[in-house]
């Protein structure tokens, strides 16, 4: 029988299953490619996916390094999707993981960072899910729900992560900026995002930036078990992973947060050596932390 769990509790299982939070950022820079193609892009992420993914829970393309490339480079990221899901089935399939969840064992967040009226909104959502097949999008809620809803349309297999407070050193121009009511703008935004599905707190993942502990704590607190963060920043941005493990962990559940990691892998000797040491890395600070 077909499981109808929403995408967030299959990806807290798939945590559990690989004993990971860890997500590969694949974002193939032109100065890292052997020439500056497409095809050339999709095999560097080829790579990374066949070297980690082991140990990864999830893969976050990034769109708009295969889109600088054109219709060329919209078909190596539509390859890529397949490929990490015909591999990494394969992998949970000889090792045993998952096994209540067939389809694949390591999830794609496409990371394309969509925000539009509700008609526009429809077609990234189409784009994304039916064309790409991608698990799961980021998205920009600052039009509103009215355009976040159309990816929370989808059927409940599907992910959203809205952005909130983002790892980038610009976020503060706009979202640490305080509200009548006393409130940063991020914990507003959250409150948005989780308002714009009536199917649970736990439908809508936040984007929110290991580079600041301070907002990253406030709005663990602030948010209902369930709500899983993703926590970029980590390494070439200077996150610190072990204050972020410890302020957005989630202590009910032991998960909650996924942190995607790019350059501090891709760049590596040893990309392999490099994403096993994260995970090790993140399940002992996930183990001092929890009570």
């Amino acid at each position: 029988m077909e499981m109808t769990s929403s995408f967030f509790e299959r990806l807290a299982e798939r945590c559990k299953a690989k004993n990971s939070l860890l997500c590969v950022g694949l974002d193939p820079h032109i100065s890292e490619l052997p020439e500056p193609t497409a095809e050339a892009a999709y095999k560097f992420c080829e790579n990374l996916v066949e070297l980690t993914k082991d140990v990864a829970v999830a893969y976050k393309p990034n769109a708009a390094f295969f889109e600088q490339f054109g219709a060329a480079g919209w078909q190596q990221l539509e390859r890529l999707i397949a490929h990490i899901k015909t591999s990494t089935k394969k992998t949970a399939l000889v090792v045993g993981q998952c096994p209540r969840f067939g389809r694949d064992a390591v999830w794609q967040i496409l990371d394309a960072k969509r925000g539009d009226i509700g008609s526009t909104a429809e077609a990234y959502a189409k784009s994304a899910y039916e064309v790409l097949g991608a698990d799961s999008i980021t998205v920009n809620p600052y039009m509103g729900k009215d355009s976040m809803q159309p990816f929370l349309a989808a059927d409940q297999t599907k992910g959203v992560w809205a952005l909130c407070k983002t790892s980038n050193k610009g976020s503060d121009d706009i979202q640490t900026c305080t509200l009548g009511d006393g409130r940063p703008v991020y914990l507003h935004v959250a409150q948005v995002a989780l308002e714009a599905t009536e199917r649970g707190p736990d439908s809508v993942g936040l984007v929110v930036g290991a580079t600041d502990i301070d907002a990253m704590r406030r709005l663990r607190q602030a948010l209902p078990s369930g709500v899983w963060i993703l926590a970029p920043g980590i390494g070439a941005q200077g996150g610190d992973l072990e204050a972020a493990v410890e302020a957005g962990l989630d202590l009910r559940t032991g998960m909650g947060i996924l942190f995607p990691v790019s350059r501090g892998i891709s760049r590596a000797a040893d990309p392999r050596a490099a994403a096993t040491e994260l995970n090790r890395l993140i399940n002992e600070a996930r183990a001092r932390v929890m009570p």
